[in-house]
């Protein structure tokens, strides 16, 4: 009898149940119908099997099911049709009294997530053992992370923002040229102050000129003075003539040192001159915003037109040559940190140890802040505690110290207690006397 399966059949019914159906159907039909029906079928059916068959039976099999087959699966599975189930599907098969039930698979899931992440916190801290350096009581650490001070490039005066020469990211140089602001109204009033000194350099000219002309009248003067004294004393010149010589030289003597202040009143205006186009020349290069230090710029404030008034922000970099990093110790070990005592810093990024100093003791104690690990040391009153870079090795290391790297930041507290192998720096290698 072929085995195929009623169109009826619904989608989500397990391949053993169907084909165990479809073969029960077959049977019966083939025997005459009762022996392979479901125990559920109305009382009324006749239980035994008739001698004759009846005209109006059929005689021959039909090689299809009949498409009249009811679409829904019973409640109840027929034991004709069961007895062709496996057994260990007949008893995982759900029924409408016993619905699908997905609480263990959760449960499986579940479980195994916490197994999965208890793996990862036990491999986490047998790492954190094994790869922190075993530390002698000499020495305190706490986390912390890189810091760096910000510096504002700002203008000093009102105006327009003419170049933008850096961005965000770019690294800058101490003295580079990162932006300049419009100085065309400076340049003009530069250009007046020159103008005010060639004319007081003409006045001064023109002024020593007369002064030159001024006594030679004033040396004239004096000489017929000299000789109406001279003729008066022997009466042979009147006292008249003598006045008039004298009125004569005082007034030349006065025309002279009248003149002496005209250059002495031009020399200032030009010197007056000279200081205004200094000034404007200095406020020019102050509208030229260059890097005061060496480092990355952070933040681009402003673009390329717009007006900054005075003090605007234009970029906010970072000092790259002092670089620290904050961290918090309890009162038994604040207390024997000392300014200028040997640091060490570790960062997560990197296994070298970076040689630094203690340049600052907080004098007060404090709540640890929430960037520290554990909430238990961020409950207990610490000491804020300041190490910094050794500048030499900021100024030979290539890639330098980035801000905001983590890290662990480790002080000797007894001089005579040695660092360990993994906190070791190397000697600084001592300069050529020849070169």
């Amino acid at each position: 009898m072929p085995q195929v399966m009623p169109q009826g059949m619904p989608q989500g019914m397990p391949q053993g149940m169907a084909q165990g159906m479809a073969q029960g159907m077959a049977q019966g039909m083939a025997q005459g119908m009762p022996q392979g029906m479901p125990q559920g079928m109305p009382q009324g059916m006749p239980t035994t099997t008739p001698t004759t068959i009846p005209p109006a039976v059929p005689t021959t099999i039909p090689t299809t099911i009949p498409t009249t087959i009811p679409t829904t699966v019973p409640t109840t599975i027929p034991l004709a049709i069961s007895s062709a189930v496996p057994a260990a599907a007949a008893q995982t098969l759900p029924t409408a009294s016993q619905p699908f039930n997905p609480a263990p698979k959760r449960r499986r899931r579940t479980l195994l997530l916490v197994l999965l992440l208890a793996g990862i916190g036990g491999g986490g801290a047998f790492w954190w053992q094994h790869t922190r350096p075993i530390l002698p009581p000499g020495i305190a650490f706490s986390n912390g992370r890189l810091e760096a001070d910000e510096i504002d490039i700002a203008t000093k005066f009102a105006g327009r923002i003419d170049r933008v020469l850096a961005d965000e990211g770019d690294h800058v140089r101490a003295g580079q040229v990162v932006a300049t602001i419009d100085t065309r109204d400076l340049q003009a009033s530069l250009a007046a102050a020159e103008a005010q000194i060639d004319q007081a350099r003409h006045t001064i000219a023109q002024s020593q000129a007369e002064l030159v002309s001024d006594g030679t009248q004033l040396k004239l003067a004096a000489q017929e003075l000299a000789r109406a004294r001279q003729l008066v004393a022997k009466d042979f010149e009147t006292r008249e003539v003598l006045d008039q010589r004298q009125a004569g030289f005082d007034a030349a003597t006065a025309a002279y040192h009248g003149t002496e202040a005209k250059i002495a009143a031009a020399t200032a205006a030009m010197q007056a001159a000279i200081h205004s186009a200094e000034l404007i020349r200095v406020n020019i290069a102050d509208n030229v915003l260059v890097a005061p230090k060496s480092g990355p710029i952070q933040y681009r404030l402003a673009n390329v037109g717009e007006v900054l008034p005075a003090g605007g922000k234009v970029f906010t970099m970072l000092d790259e040559t002092d670089v620290y990093m904050d961290i918090f110790l309890p009162s038994p070990a604040a207390g024997k940190v000392r300014l200028g005592d040997e640091a060490r810093i570790v960062l997560e990024s990197g296994n070298e140890p970076i040689p630094a100093t203690v340049g600052f003791i907080a004098s007060e104690n404090q709540f640890t802040p929430k960037m520290v690990e554990t909430k238990q040391e961020r409950d207990k009153l610490m000491f804020r505690v300041r190490i910094r870079i050794d500048p030499a090795w900021l100024k030979s290391a290539a890639a330098g110290a980035p801000a905001g790297q983590p890290g662990l930041g480790y002080i000797q507290l007894d001089p005579q207690t040695p660092w360990p192998d993994a906190l070791r720096t190397p000697a600084p290698v001592a300069s050529d006397p020849a070169s």
